[in-house]
Formats: C-alpha cells, structure tokens, sequence
C-alpha cells in the first residue's frame, strides 16, 4: 500500500447555506454530486452567487478543501479558526493544496477520490466569523497580484466515506501541468 502523502484532520457538513459546517466523524463523497447532505452537494452549482448567475453552469465546487496549515498561520496572525469554519469539507494537514496542478486527484481514505477544479475565491463573510479573516486569506505574489489561500475546489470521481485520520494520496495528472485558478 502507498505510503500517504497527507492525513484528513477533518470533516465537516452542512445541510444550509451556512458558512460554518459543524465537523462530523466522517462524511461520504457521492460521484459526481459532493458531499451527502451538503448544501452545496449537486450536479449544478449550489453557491448562491453562482445560481443567480447561471443555474445550468456545471457545479466545478462539490468537495471544499482546506489546509490546517493556514490555521496554523492564522492563529500566529492572531486570528483563531477552528475546522469547518471556513466553510470547508475537509481539512488536510501536509499536502500543499495550493501548489497542486489542474486536475490533480486526492485519494482520501480508501475509497473516495477528488479532482482539484481550482482556488476557492474568498468571500466577504469570512469577516462575519472574525473581522480581517478574509483579508488574512488574500496574499500577494511577486508581482502584486492577489493569491488566495482559502483552499481548493473539487469534484467527486469516487465516492466513500472519509473520516478524520485517514490518509491522502496526490496523484498528479499527466503532461504539462496547468496552475490553478478560482473557481
């Protein structure tokens, strides 16, 4: 068996538009749809912003990930976090979620498989769970432009359960890697 290249610290659901998602002993991944009982789960988009868009658009945000690693900065910036606050689906710890190409798929568990779609743009209800987070969440690259560090967005290609202590495999895609966009 592969060794893993990261481990789930957390799992979190919600059934409302909510941006906090209280953390559960597991979640199961449904192909194609997200996360059972989410919000957010479904074949077209289900981010309110996005459906008074265009409700027919393909739903590319099924599976919210975070690293605990931006906790960890969070909380030495002063600004205290816990999992499923952010709105996350899962919270990892030692994969570089942000560095992963286009379509790298996340092996969590030993049955559910995500494909990264792109960065989670930050929104401004980051402030309404601590003033400054969601600035906290926008850094800056060499040239000035924003980075967001709120996470990735995934779809289901497997589904399983996932739980907290499982492993996580990266499996990057094949040919020329593309870099991530928000989503």
């Amino acid at each position: 068996m592969p060794v893993p290249d990261g481990t789930v610290e957390a799992v979190s659901v919600s059934a409302t538009h909510t941006m906090t998602k209280p953390n559960q002993p597991s979640v199961r991944l449904i192909v194609g749809r997200g996360v059972e009982g989410d919000a957010h789960m479904g074949v077209t988009v289900k981010h309110r912003s996005r459906v008074r868009r265009d409700p027919t658009e393909p739903n590319l945000r099924q599976v919210h990930l975070i690293h605990g690693e931006l906790v960890d900065e969070l909380r030495e910036a002063g600004i205290n976090v816990k999992a499923g606050e952010m709105g996350e689906n899962v919270m990892t710890r030692g994969v570089d979620l942000l560095s992963l190409p286009l379509g790298t798929r996340l092996h969590l568990g030993d049955e559910a498989v995500v494909e990264v779609t792109g960065l989670r743009n930050p929104c401004a209800q980051l402030d309404g769970i601590q003033p400054g987070l969601m600035a906290a969440v926008i850094g800056k690259d060499r040239d000035g432009q924003p980075v967001f560090k709120a996470g990735v967005m995934s779809i289901v290609l497997s589904g399983g359960d996932v739980r907290p202590g499982d492993g996580i495999r990266v499996e990057l895609p094949a040919g020329v890697h593309k870099e991530l966009q928000a989503v």
